[in-house]
This record gives C-alpha cells, structure tokens and sequence, in this order.
C-alpha cells in the first residue's frame, strides 16, 4: 500500500513539472481523429505547492483564468490551501478549420498553432480576448509583419476611457515592462491595428478572459515562442466554437464552452447545434449516442472533452478477422487440394459479415479508461447527477452550422 501511493504522488509529481512542453501536442496517428491528449496516463491533476490561488496554478501550467475556473468549479479561486489537489486540462477537441497556420478559437480563449516545420503536432496557447464592447472579429486573415518591443499607439478612444477612469494615457507607450503590448506582437492583416502580442506584468492574470480591446493577449514566453516560430503571411482563422465534436480511436467527443459576454444560447440551441456536429462528424448519420453524457456536457460547459458514443472499428482493426482483399496474396488459382479449404475460409468470413452488427447501431459510449496508481489518492470527487434537461428525439434533418465554422471563406 506504501508502494502505491508513492507511485501515485510521484506521478503527480511528474504532472506538476510537465510545463516546459505543456502546449505542444503530438496530432492522432488515425486520419480524421482530431481529438488531441496531454496527460496519456490521464491523471491531469496536480497539487498545489503553497497556499495560493488558481490564477497561480493556472499561471503555472500556461493556461487561461476562465479555463482554470471552469475545470474547478467547486474550489475557491482566491484560496487554495498547499497541497489541494487541482484539476488541470488534459483532451482538446481540435477547431473545425484547416491544420495549418494559426487558429484562434475566441469562444475557448485558446489558440492552436500548426508548426509548418514540425508536421504532425499542434502548439495551443491560452489567451485574452476582446470584451463585449471591443469585438475580436471573425474571418480568415494572416500576419501581416512582426515588432520585437513594439510602442504603442493608444487611439483617441482608448485615451478617453482611460482618462474618465482616472487613469490618462499618453500619446505613446514605450517598450518596457508597463507596455501592455509586452515584447512581441504579431500584426493582422485586418484593418484597425488588431495584433497577437504578450502583455504587461500589471495584466499579465488576465489571460484567459474577455477583457481586451479586441486584440489577442498572450503570457510572456508563450507569445516569445509563437514570434520566434511563425512567419509573416501565415494564415490565420479567427473563428467562435462554443462546441466542438471529434473522434479519437473510435470514440466521438464533445466539448461545450459558455457564452461570451453579452451572448447567450438557450440549452436547446446548444442541442440542436450538437446533433448538427455529431451528424456531420459520422457521415451525415446521427448515431445511437448517449444523450445523458451530451446533456450533462452542455449544462456543465466546463470545456472538458466527454465520450458520448463508441462505434465498432474498421474490420481490418479487429483482430482475428482478415479482410477477404488480403485473404490471397497473388492472383494465383490455389491448388485443387487447397479449394474446400478456401471455400470455407470465404463462406466462414461471410458468415461472419452476416452476423455482426452495423456500427451506427453500436450501443452508446462506455469508455473505460486504465486504471492508474494517482486514483488512490484520495482526490475530490465531483459529483454530478443526471441532467434535468429533457433528452430530445434525434433529428434527422440538418440546419447547418451556426457562424464561426468555417466553411472556406
């Protein structure tokens, strides 16, 4: 027993120091699985190493406040006592949009970057975004040209609210630790001098939150690595997906986001919008999913991807059972003693084939996950009970997607 849990908090600890590498993703090997893992043990938690506050653990592990809050909901955000243990982000559903270039997902506060140098991994990266009156706007654009300890320019209007809160800004900021550019920032080819740029150490707790005036703030080495990585012209998608669907070995997710400030989506718009990304995520066909896990998913929004449907995998994945394209491998006629036995092989597969049941019919999700020694630590549940939400006949017919997916534009 003494073993166990010296393993278990040795694996939180190997956990806690994970954050030189903790945005970069290795993408999934199956083409069309788009749902990225952090943690592959699947223990994402980590203790907290004084008293201090989720904002500090957040700022640790280079994610977002609202991130943060949402994962941890029971927990006060001001007080955390040493040695709690914190529930970090582990699974991301990747945004409906090409894998390459930047992609900012404003309804996440969350970027994926697609290193055209590094095929096959995907950078993400918390950050700010524009509050209700100051819009980040949406569309494809790309970066227009990179500054290394940028000044900054406030525009009239910025001054004026600056001033009327008592805090007057002058003409120009210059670079040093106050500038609320920080020391890189990347130009969008947008007009009105949108950018993607590190912040100062007086905002620096409000990553991950709806607070600027419409560009996108990033912590200091984050924004660092993603100027010293990306060129000019590269494209970038600025899109809103409060929910994203996607599949990772045969098993489909869902991941909800609340509303932005200043928007609002009733439960059954939230639906609608995910029987919509379900069907098209499973070939135009609404599987036989479980509903339960999706209604509880959309009234929780705490952006943890959940497993609401498992299908049978490709025939030539199962073992034992070898696809008739590979029973032979020459075109060569078997010997005749070889025949009967051929013909039984066929008819075996056949029979097989036959019998086995279709795989939109495939009962809904029960993922298990390995068990692993951090469980025996004794970590606070969360409790949750079956949503009060009615489950809603599937629909068959499609309304489209909502704007913010893309569609090639």
């Amino acid at each position: 027993m003494k073993i166990r849990t010296f393993l278990a908090y040795s694996l939180l600890l190997t956990v806690g120091a994970g954050n030189t590498y903790a945005t970069t993703y290795t993408l999934p090997p199956t083409k069309g699985d788009t749902v990225i893992t952090q943690y592959h043990d699947d223990v994402p938690l980590t203790r907290a190493e004084q008293d201090e506050t989720l904002l500090d653990v957040a700022r640790r592990f280079l994610l977002g406040q609202t991130e943060i809050v949402r994962l941890n909901a029971d927990m006060d955000r001001w007080h955390i006592k040493k040695g709690e243990i914190v529930r970090l982000s582990n699974k991301r559903i990747l945004p409906d949009t090409p894998h390459n270039g930047i992609t900012l997902n404003i309804s996440e506060y969350r970027m994926y970057y697609y290193p055209a140098d590094q095929p096959g991994t995907v950078m993400s990266f918390a950050h700010g975004i524009g509050r209700q009156d100051w819009k980040t706007p949406l569309g494809k654009t790309s970066v227009a040209r990179k500054i290394k300890d940028p000044a900054w320019h406030p525009p009239e209007s910025i001054r004026r609210e600056h001033a009327a809160n008592g805090d007057p800004l002058p003409a120009i900021v210059p670079p040093g630790p106050h500038n609320p550019l920080g020391a890189y920032a990347l130009y969008l080819n947008l007009p009105g001098e949108y950018r993607i740029h590190g912040t100062d150490i007086d905002k620096i707790y409000g990553i991950g939150m709806q607070i600027t005036h419409g560009c996108v703030r990033m912590y200091p080495e984050d924004v660092e690595q993603l100027y010293n990585s990306v060129s000019v012209g590269t494209p970038v998608y600025i899109v809103k997906q409060p929910i994203k669907v996607g599949w990772l070995d045969n098993v489909l997710y869902v991941e909800a986001h609340p509303d932005l400030e200043g928007e609002e989506m009733t439960q059954d718009q939230r639906y609608a919008v995910a029987l919509n990304l379900i069907q098209k995520a499973n070939n135009q066909e609404l599987p036989e999913f479980d509903q339960i896990r999706l209604n509880e998913a959309l009234k929780k929004l705490d952006g943890d991807p959940v497993a609401i449907y498992e299908r049978l995998p490709p025939i030539e994945e199962i073992p034992g059972v070898v696809p008739e394209t590979a029973a032979a491998p020459a075109p060569v006629k078997p010997p005749a003693a070889n025949q009967a036995a051929v013909k039984q092989m066929k008819a075996s597969s056949a029979e097989q084939t036959k019998t086995k049941p279709s795989a939109a019919k495939a009962v809904p999700a029960k993922v298990k996950t390995k068990s692993s020694p951090a469980k025996s630590i004794p970590v606070r549940q969360v409790k949750t009970k079956p949503s009060s939400t009615p489950i809603k006949q599937a629909q068959n017919k499609r309304q489209g997607s909502p704007g913010g997916y893309y569609h090639g534009y």
